[in-house]
């Protein structure tokens, strides 16, 4: 795939990951448009190199994925628990990924594989 339709999808993903956080808590931070627009792409990218796989399966795959981008740009973004804090939360881990939030992950991925589809096609 060429770069520019990369760039292009990584932008999507990474817009749509804000505007689902503007929706939810009325505000986002620059380190989640880079997380969502890896996620995107590495959700996308697994329906290509495991076709097969049922889609319940995928959806698993990408809630993994989601939950691992989060814990990582937490990490390096989020050390002063300025962008999120789960720390609150049961379950959590160093107060940047929790249970209750990988759950939410269930639907995000399943329209983040649908959503990928459809921009592939359209970017040719």
């Amino acid at each position: 795939m060429a770069i520019w339709k990369r760039c292009a999808l990584f932008c999507l993903g990474g817009g749509a990951y804000v505007g689902l956080e503007m929706l939810w808590r009325g505000w986002s931070h620059f380190s989640m448009f880079l997380a969502g627009g890896l996620c995107f792409l590495l959700i996308g990218h697994l329906g290509e190199v495991e076709p097969r796989l049922p889609f319940a399966l995928r959806v698993l795959a990408g809630v993994g994925i989601i939950t691992m981008v989060e814990l990582g740009i937490g990490l390096v973004f989020n050390r002063e628990y300025r962008v999120w804090d789960y720390r609150s939360q049961p379950g959590n881990f160093l107060g940047q990924i929790c249970p209750q939030f990988c759950l939410l992950w269930l639907p995000v991925s399943a329209l983040a594989m649908g959503l990928y589809e459809k921009a592939k096609k359209l970017l040719g």
